[in-house]
């Protein structure tokens, strides 16, 4: 072991350098004072800048905090490098969107100026490189890429630089550090795999150890245990070594073991449990638990008493690049505090918690887990319940646990972070790892991320930076000096509810804590106010001023409300707002929030008569209203505030202030009464606000008497009753105060009836519900009643609605069981003759609804019914007879009634079907019914025809017969019979009739007779007639057209077209007259001849498309011969009647007959080859003996149509070829492609695939890049399934099928699996020459189409099958160069609808 020969190089290089400039410079020149002692290099560098404010810290720390420079970083880019790597001086800016932080500033991001320049210095002074690693303890070292250890006090200054640049040559960089619990000893880890051990006190170095794990590895991790004899390192080969360092007669020396060996999995981090101070003498600390993260799994471990394993948990699926991270933490869980371990590999991250049981064992317990969006490479606590993140883009965020809410994001561009890349990938010792280790640490940056005690260093290349938590002071004030002051008030009061995350600084009782946290909101209160004011605009419009201040004053308001400092609120904040006009207006409006939701219920009298005098110099009196009927009035100018709400129709409030001011429940009412009686007296018509005056008195005698304040909370018990005495004894007064002679008895009452008599009657009706136990009441109500018989009955000004709502009140009082009200029976009488006096026509429904709703509350018990069913007819009320008509169950009364009653009429079909379907009635009464329908039947088809017809199909089948016979209206006989027959979906569509196909024929006739335009549409959707009877009946009235649409539906093409031949010459003859007649006829019947004949000419168009369509129709079924029977005479009919037309002189009708008969071409032509029609053209006596001029656009026609089908063919041909050869193409490229094994050993035995060197076997590699030896794989299949022969066989990958439930054989999922290969390859290796490797084997390649190749090769093929579109255009060809007839292929299923449907071929994706 050697020691450093000058440990302080680097302190004596720049002691001289600070010399050097001391002794250039003139103190007298500059005046510069004198000092005791002048200052060194690194105090200078520490000074901070006259701007700059110190970093104040509350918790324990290891720095002085008078040299750290504080600043807040929200930044949006960033670039960081790897030293000496560079692969990462181009790393890709990102930027990131600012989003305002819900949770304030949670972290102070600080420069550590002294350690920066003293690592700047150092690299360009002496040469000690870039910084590699760092570590954080009682003090802070960092190592250089050659070979040096910078050790910084808690002030920032440098006091070891441990190494020299000899031992950088020899030894590599410092690749990772670590310093024990007292801060005695370090532990420095180089690239080349070397172990060095300082002594912190005097620099020391006691321990250089080379033989600590194998050679040619770089140290990725070495840390102390809480043992100071005890450390764990981990190399580039994934082997990870526990040291033991002895000391055994002044001799040092160090004993390894091997803990995990690289070769089963790879460890790239290591953390072993180290207990803070406090935690020392915690159980678990006997272990000397280490967690371990491999590239697929997290291992924990006990060192002590003896090595075991405690727990493994594989990761889920993460990129491979993902680097595993590690941390411990104690955190306190109920009532005890137990180690948590969090753990990640890419974007989740899962806590451990770790228990020891009083049997000894250690339980881990896996709890809830933490899902982000990002790729985690750096995972340190902050404290017990806050984790700080740093993502793949180096942006770094602050988590709460618990609720795993994002409290912060900074970006740490500035940073430069260090990667640790060179070391993963051992670039100093060759290289020497595999690519996983390799691709993991691209992004590994262990060594520069070091935490201690709260806080969290991170290195640059050349800074080194700090992370704490803010006080909730400092977040707060951070808020506010950026002029925050609503987000800093919604922090204040998260701390002051205990809701906030990651707090610092508060301590205490809760209430102490609440107490603090009040006292700074009231101060950041003024501040707030005196900002607002400070900042409102001088001028512009008053919108602009109200909107500032609306952004300001609720939020003063409502905090002080949550504060409960309504005293702060109304004095020094309002008497600082007032200032401002505007302001002071908003104040007063943000108060109506909370005093309508009840938070604010008392006001100062000053405040209560600004808000008045505010509310109402602004109109807003609804606003005013809503705050009066919340607000303690005590303190209130009642007499003022009663004229403010009189004189603005403030009625609620108005009521609100005499009832709670002054316990006046009767005024309000007076002063409305006064309003509304004299218009209701007079018979007037009332104004809309006389009619909400009026609807609001009805609620508050409804709620005097419920007991209920008006307009919301309750009359205090004390006064419930003396307040419904007080209603009622105003409401039976017999005068108005004010009453003059002409006054009325009981004027209260007949206001009340006279404005709304329902909604009267329904208040009493709800206040009678309460009177069952007070006599006094009881008294009342039965006043009450008394009154209201005297008022209203046989009394004119009353209409009968109002006199039977009256009684059917009263019937539902005495209705009740535990009723006490006494009615003279004598009135229900009088009531029921005033209501069915026959001689009254006026209000007959309204009368008949009144009696209605008096007999259905229990009334009818009262009266005689004959008499009242005598009464009810004469006065016409069906609805009442129907009533006791149903009681008596006279259902076919029942039925007179609807009959008779015009405005039920429709109603009785509902009727008749309800009764005669649904259960509960007797047969005997549904017999009487279905008697009284037959009866009546001609009436109710009169009634509604489709609605009987419904009723005979599904209730009277069976009498068709005899309902036709009774119909002696041959127009009502069709008009029920086309709704009989028409088709019908649903539970009735197959109902089936008797004698069915008379009815059809008989309808028939009656449509030859009476409609005709009815008749093919009829004979189109019924199937239930007979041919030739429909045919014999068609032919007696003379519809040709619809006889030869039973002809042609009969097979009788030939006999269909003659008679639509025959009705097209008759159009054409017709046509021809009417042309004769206007060339011969006058001048003056010019005009109306032309319009006969396109009236004619659009007749005769009509014919020939129905002629058209028969022929398409009928081409189909028949052979050549029989088709030119039916298309030669068409165009014969039309090319005889265009050369008369020609001969006349008619040139417009001329040129629509041409364009006719070249539409009778263009079908013809689908069907019939165009020489035999050109043939036929020529042969024509008509054309035969002319000139080819004649015929010559004929032609021209035919042949444009000809050339256009042809290129149709041509280029459809083409894209067909195009796209059968890219399929075929793709195909064959699938087929043949090869294939690229992933490992070169078998998936099922695990080893090379060429086992042995002199043996020939053959190996099977599917498309999904696994290979297998071929007799590992038969084994496999024969074990889950018979095999088959070899010619059978069809292999499926073991891996992926195994992977995907199950390990069936090949036969056991017919299914193509996803790995199955495209085209199964055989590859036999064979050993020719032992010293040979590059070419020592030679491959025979086999390629067969498996089963599944087959299937899929059957649906590619089956896409041109039946027939294919090639086969399809082929036989168009070959039709076509042997003159066959037509475009459409015979006897080709579908040829009608046959469309070629073009598309380009489709594009080949590389």
């Amino acid at each position: 072991m050697s020691e450093s020969p000058d440990a302080h190089s680097l302190l004596s290089a720049s002691s001289q350098l600070n010399l050097m400039e001391v002794d250039t410079i003139d103190d007298k020149e500059f005046d510069i004072p004198q000092v005791d002692t002048p200052p060194t290099l690194e105090s200078i560098l520490n000074e901070l800048e006259d701007e700059e404010e110190p970093f104040l810290l509350e918790d324990t720390s290891v720095l002085n905090t008078d040299n750290i420079d504080a600043y807040s970083c929200d930044t949006s880019s960033l670039a960081s490098s790897d030293s000496g790597d560079p692969a990462h001086l181009k790393r890709k800016r990102r930027t990131q969107d600012f989003n305002a932080p819900v949770h304030g500033s949670v972290v102070r991001q600080s420069l550590l100026k002294g350690i920066s320049a003293q690592i700047v210095s150092a690299a360009d002074k002496v040469d000690a490189g870039l910084p590699t690693a760092i570590t954080v303890s009682g003090v802070i070292a960092v190592g250089t890429s050659h070979g040096l250890a910078l050790v910084f006090d808690n002030n920032q200054a440098l006091r070891l630089c441990l190494g020299t640049k000899s031992t950088g040559a020899e030894f590599g960089a410092v690749s990772a550090l670590s310093i024990n619990h007292d801060c005695s000893r370090l532990l420095c880890g180089f690239a080349k795999g070397q172990i060095m051990m300082w002594d912190l006190a005097n620099g020391k170095l006691l321990r250089t150890i080379n033989d600590a794990h194998p050679p040619g590895t770089a140290i990725l991790h070495v840390k102390f245990t809480d043992d100071p004899t005890l450390a764990v390192c981990n190399d580039s080969g994934g082997s990870v070594f526990e040291l033991v360092f002895r000391r055994v007669m002044g001799i040092r020396s160090c004993d390894s073991r091997c803990l995990f060996s690289g070769s089963k999995g790879e460890v790239c981090c290591i953390e072993p449990l180290r207990a803070p101070p406090d935690f020392r003498d915690h159980p678990i600390t006997h272990y000397s638990l280490l967690a371990m993260a491999s590239l697929t799994k997290i291992l924990v471990i006990g060192l002590k008493p003896s090595l075991k394993v405690w727990m493994t948990f594989p990761y889920s699926k993460s990129d491979p690049s993902s680097v595993p991270q590690l941390a411990w933490q104690f955190v306190p869980t109920q009532k005890t505090v137990n180690p948590v371990l969090a753990f990640c590999k890419g974007d989740t991250v899962h806590f451990l918690l770790v228990k020891k049981e009083d049997t000894g064992t250690i339980h881990v317990i896996k709890q809830r887990q933490l899902n982000l969006i990002c790729d985690i490479i750096s995972l340190s606590w902050i404290n017990n319940r806050t984790l700080v993140l740093v993502d793949s883009h180096e942006k770094l965020q602050v988590v709460d646990r618990p609720s795993q809410e994002v409290l912060e994001t900074l970006d740490l561009e500035q940073v430069q972070l260090v990667y640790n890349s060179r070391h993963f990938k051992s670039l100093a010792t060759g290289g020497n790892v595999s690519q996983a280790l390799a691709l993991v640490g691209e992004k590994a940056c262990y060594q520069s991320v070091s935490s201690y005690a709260g806080q969290i260093v991170y290195l640059g290349t050349k800074s080194a930076h700090i992370m704490a938590l803010r006080n909730w002071r400092e977040r707060i004030d951070c808020l506010l000096k950026h002029e925050h002051f609503v987000e800093a008030l919604s922090l204040a009061w998260s701390f002051h509810e205990g809701t906030a995350k990651a707090v610092v600084g508060l301590y205490g009782d809760p209430v102490k804590k609440k107490g603090v946290v009040a006292d700074k909101m009231v101060e950041i209160f003024f501040q707030f106010s005196e900002y607002s004011l400070k900042k409102c605009p001088d001028q512009g419009k008053i919108q602009v001023m109200e909107q500032h201040f609306q952004d300001v004053v609720p939020v003063l308001v409502d905090y002080c409300l949550l504060l409960k400092r309504a005293d702060l609120l109304f004095n020094q904040l309002y008497s600082q707002l007032a200032e401002n006009m505007v302001a002071k207006g908003v104040f007063l409006e943000s108060l109506e929030s909370y005093i309508v939701a009840d938070r604010l219920g008392h006001l100062t009298t000053p405040i209560m008569r600004d808000l008045l005098a505010h509310y109402h110099s602004t109109g807003k009196m609804e606003s005013l209203e809503r705050c009066i009927v919340h607000l303690d009035v005590t303190n209130l100018d009642i007499q003022q505030v009663v004229q403010v709400c009189w004189e603005n129709h403030l009625h609620d409030a108005m009521i609100y202030v005499f009832n709670r001011g002054m316990n006046d429940y009767i005024t309000p009412m007076e002063k409305l009464f006064a309003v509304i009686g004299p218009p209701l007296k007079y018979g007037r018509s009332l104004t809309d606000e006389e009619v909400v005056m009026g609807n609001k008195l009805l609620v508050y005698i409804s709620c005097c008497l419920a007991g209920r304040a008006y307009p919301l909370g309750d009359i205090p018990e004390d006064l419930v009753v003396q307040v419904k005495n007080q209603v009622f004894e105003f409401l039976i007064r017999l005068h108005s105060a004010d009453s003059s002679e002409e006054e009325e008895v009981f004027p209260f009452i007949r206001s009340l009836i006279h404005f709304d008599t329902r909604e009267f009657f329904n208040v009493l009706a709800m206040t009678f519900e309460d009177f069952k136990n007070d006599k006094q009441a009881l008294e009342y109500q039965q006043r009450i009643v008394d009154i209201l018989l005297q008022v209203m009955v046989d009394n004119s000004d009353f209409t009968p609605s109002q006199v039977g709502g009256l009684f059917t009140f009263l019937a539902r009082q005495l209705a009740k069981p535990d009723n006490t009200l006494f009615v003279n029976r004598k009135l229900f009488d009088q009531v029921l003759d005033f209501l069915c006096c026959p001689d009254d026509d006026s209000r007959h429904s309204e009368r008949q609804q009144v009696l209605l709703e008096l007999l259905q509350v229990g009334g009818v018990i009262q009266y005689n019914e004959e008499r009242l069913l005598a009464l009810a007819e004469k006065a016409k009320f069906y609805q009442v007879c129907e009533f006791l008509y149903e009681k008596n169950s006279l259902y076919d009364r029942i039925f007179d009634c609807y009959l008779r009653d015009p405005l039920r009429k429709e109603e009785i079909f509902s009727y008749i079907h309800n009764l005669l379907s649904m259960p509960g009635y007797s047969l005997k009464e549904k017999q009487t019914v279905m008697e009284k329908v037959l009866q009546h039947i001609q009436e109710l088809i009169t009634l509604d025809s489709s609605s009987s017809a419904d009723l005979v199909l599904f209730h009277f089948p069976e009498e068709v017969q005899q309902i036709i016979s009774e119909l002696q209206d041959d127009h009502l006989l069709m008009e029920f019979l086309s709704h009989l027959l028409k088709p019908r979906e649903g539970h009735h569509s197959g109902t089936i009739l008797p004698v069915e196909h008379e009815l059809h024929e008989l309808l028939l006739d009656l449509f030859c007779r009476l409609s005709p335009q009815q008749i093919l549409k009829f004979l189109q959707t019924s199937q239930h007639y007979r041919l030739e009877e429909a045919l014999q009946i068609t032919e007696k009235y003379h519809h040709k057209e619809v006889s030869a649409y039973l002809l042609e539906k009969k097979g009788d093409f030939q006999g269909a077209f003659s008679v639509l031949l025959g009705l097209l010459k008759e159009k054409l003859s017709l046509l021809t007259t009417e042309i004769e007649r206007g060339v011969n006829g006058e001048d003056e019947s010019l005009n109306e001849e032309k319009e006969d004949s396109k009236s004619t000419l659009t007749i005769v168009k009509d014919s020939l498309d129905n002629i058209i369509d028969l022929c398409n129709h009928s081409s189909e079924n028949l052979y050549q011969q029989q088709r030119e029977v039916l298309w030669f005479p068409l165009l014969e009919t039309m090319m005889f009647s265009q050369k008369e037309v020609k001969g006349l002189g008619s040139i417009h009708t001329f040129e629509v007959l041409r364009e006719l008969t070249m539409k009778v071409l263009n079908c013809m032509s689908s069907f019939i080859s165009l020489p035999a029609i050109i043939q036929r053209i020529l042969q024509d006596p008509v054309y035969g003996t002319g000139k080819l001029a004649e015929i010559q656009g004929l032609i021209l026609s035919m042949l444009d149509t000809f050339n256009y089908e042809q290129t149709l063919l041509e280029t459809t041909t083409s894209l067909l070829n195009q796209d059968l050869h890219w399929s075929l193409a793709h195909l064959h490229a699938a087929v043949t492609k090869g294939l690229h094994p992933r490992q070169d050993y078998c998936y099922i035995c695990f080893q090379q695939y060429k086992r042995r060197q002199d043996s020939v076997e053959e190996i099977i590699v599917f498309s999904c890049g696994h290979l297998y030896h071929f007799q590992c794989l038969q084994q496999k299949d024969c074990e889950g399934a018979v095999c088959a022969s070899e010619q059978q066989q069809s292999w499926s990958c073991y891996k992926c099928s195994s992977s995907q439930g199950g390990r069936g054989g090949p036969f056991t999922e017919p299914k193509r699996l996803p790995s199955t290969s495209l085209a199964q390859t055989c590859v036999t290796s064979v050993h020719h020459d032992a010293g040979s490797e590059a070419h020592g084997k030679k491959v025979f390649v086999e390629a067969t189409l498996s089963l599944q190749q087959e299937q899929s090769w059957d649906q590619l093929s089956s896409l041109y099958r039946g027939p294919s579109r090639l086969s399809i255009l082929s036989e168009l060809s070959y039709y076509h160069s042997n003159e066959k007839t037509g475009l459409i292929i015979p006897g080709q299923p579908g040829a009608e609808n046959f469309q070629l449907k073009l598309s380009p071929p489709p594009l080949l994706e590389e």
